[in-house]
């Protein structure tokens, strides 16, 4: 690797780029405030000491981010190297210099998926800036997330497994043309040669179930092919037909026949599914009336009135995941970085019991209104919730409103958080004259959560509903500014790559982007932006 011999600007650089930009410019500004902004020696284990000496990586990780924020491709960033002054200033070149070939753009990117140092991008650049003061430790911080498109389109069932056997079919005529030759079968051509749009679909409903049960058994054929003694064994370990593999244990099942069935309501659940052969990590997510196959991305950012508001952390995962998982993540590494808030705010997608206390114990004032209960099991005006019940925790009993005692009190566990069964007696609930109110089954029982956090989730549904809390909790709306900006501005909406470890490389890159971004303009004195109101209500008067 080539460390970076020029830590000045030159003064011909230096000289007509003040010329140049007389009222201020970012990437001036930003290079006359910091300097280098990255140290080429933590990108030191990414390459290796033989060969051609690489690029200085210091130049490629500033470049890398810029071209994000500007939403330019390879060769367009290539070329603004080598013509813009204010690049050449940021990153300390001669005017004369020639920058470099796109393609390592892609090697640099590349290096950092593969050596797993795609977070150096983004905690560099934060490292940076809080040693400069910009960041507060303990101060506020809010949190949201927003879906991601992969790379990919979207398929129904039907469509997948045909593209994943083509795919199949399409990396073994790369990987052993020879073999393949010997094993295709003639109506392959016409059946899967072709994209699926040009050519003739099934139309109903019968001739969509006989054309899986087609593509099954191709399948299958396959599979046997492979499995013979004369194969070879390494094909398995081609990623397309582990793929393939998966897709077939996803979507079809074995027959008392020995012939595959295509499952119809048996398949895995979305968090598991393949949704695409091409993006093996893209799932199915969905979110009230939006539906997407893809990612969800989480974006931290801090909130303190006197400094920019900055992301200090991003989280990339399969669309299925639930926000609820995320928090502990949000908060480890935020401590890892000693950044943790002293109030965090975030939607009620994140607020539970177990996380309300996890949060206390961090020192964290989680800020977030708690969904209702919804804890009933009949409907109606007057129906009895959970907080109807007097709950006794020492004597481990539960007292219904009809002064019966619960019968049995049970540890157990609920998607993996800790929660307590409680049952009454059908003794009791039978002849209750309450029953109607309470429960349509034979007796009533509920779950209930540990008495620490069952605790704190009825103080906060108390404490929601007071208009100081409503007042306060108003900062979080701040974090739909930034999502706004990470999408329309950077292009964060769609996965400009396939695979979740490349598509967290995007959401890293776009957030450094942002928070360059912002850093230049707090430099600068620009001010910032507010919510945009409708022309009209500026006709209103203060008062009203």
């Amino acid at each position: 690797m080539k460390s970076s011999s020029v830590t000045v600007v030159p003064e011909d650089t230096a000289r007509v780029a003040k010329a140049v930009f007389k009222k201020g410019n970012r990437y001036l500004t930003l290079r006359d405030t910091f300097g280098d902004l990255f140290d080429a020696a933590e990108f030191a284990p990414l390459f290796s000491n033989q060969g051609k000496p690489a690029v200085n990586p210091a130049w490629l990780a500033l470049v890398t981010i810029i071209q994000f924020a500007e939403q330019l491709s390879d060769e367009v960033m290539a070329d603004q190297v080598r013509s813009r002054i204010d690049l050449k200033y940021l990153l300390a070149l001669p005017l004369d210099d020639p920058g470099f070939d796109a393609s390592v753009l892609s090697e640099f990117r590349t290096r950092l998926v593969e050596g797993r140092a795609e977070k150096l991008l983004f905690e560099q650049l934060l490292a940076r800036f809080r040693d400069h003061k910009l960041l507060r430790v303990r101060g506020q911080q809010r949190t949201d997330s927003t879906h991601v498109l992969a790379a990919v389109r979207a398929l129904n069932r039907l469509e997948i497994v045909t593209v994943t056997f083509r795919n199949a079919l399409n990396a073994l005529s790369v990987a052993a043309p020879d073999w393949l030759t010997g094993h295709l079968q003639p109506e392959w051509r016409e059946r899967y040669g072709y994209r699926l749009e040009p050519g003739p679909r099934p139309r109903n409903k019968a001739e969509r179930a006989q054309f899986a049960q087609t593509v099954g058994a191709d399948g299958l054929a396959l599979f046997r092919a492979l499995s013979a003694k004369d194969a070879p064994g390494w094909l398995w370990q081609l990623p397309a037909i582990e793929t393939l593999r998966q897709v077939w244990l996803q979507n079809y099942a074995l027959s008392v026949e020995d012939t595959l069935m295509f499952r119809e309501q048996d398949h895995p659940p979305a968090g598991r599914f393949v949704s695409s052969p091409f993006d093996v990590d893209a799932r199915l997510g969905v979110k009230y009336s939006t539906s997407w196959v893809g990612y969800k991305v989480y974006l931290t950012e801090s909130c303190d009135e006197d400094l920019p508001h900055l992301v200090t952390n991003v989280e990339s995962s399969p669309a299925t995941t639930s926000d609820i998982a995320v928090l502990p993540e949000v908060h480890r590494h935020l401590e890892e970085r000693n950044l943790l808030p002293e109030r965090h705010f975030v939607d009620s997608g994140f607020i539970a019991a177990e996380l309300l206390v996890q949060a206390e114990d961090q020192s964290i004032t989680l800020l977030g209104r708690a969904r209702p209960n919804v804890q009933r099991q009949v409907s109606g005006p007057e129906r009895f919730s959970v907080e109807d019940f007097v709950v006794d925790d020492a004597a481990q009993r539960v007292t219904c409103p009809a002064g019966k005692v619960s019968q049995s009190w049970s540890p157990a566990h609920d998607l993996d958080q800790a929660v307590i069964k409680v049952k009454f007696s059908r003794t009791d609930c039978l002849p209750c004259p309450l029953r109607d109110r309470c429960t349509n089954d034979a007796r009533r029982s509920i779950t209930l959560r540990p008495q620490r956090g069952r605790a704190a989730l009825q103080r906060r549904r108390v404490e929601q509903e007071t208009s100081a809390f409503i007042r306060t909790t108003r900062v979080r709306e701040g974090i739909e500014g930034t999502i706004s900006q990470g999408v329309r501005a950077c292009g964060m909406r769609r996965s400009r790559y396939r695979g979740l470890a490349k598509t967290q490389l995007q959401h890293l890159a776009v957030s450094s982007a942002i928070n360059l971004q912002r850093v230049a303009d707090w430099l600068m004195g620009v001010p910032r932006e507010q919510t945009r109101r409708a022309a009209f209500v500026r006709l209103y008067p203060t008062a009203v």
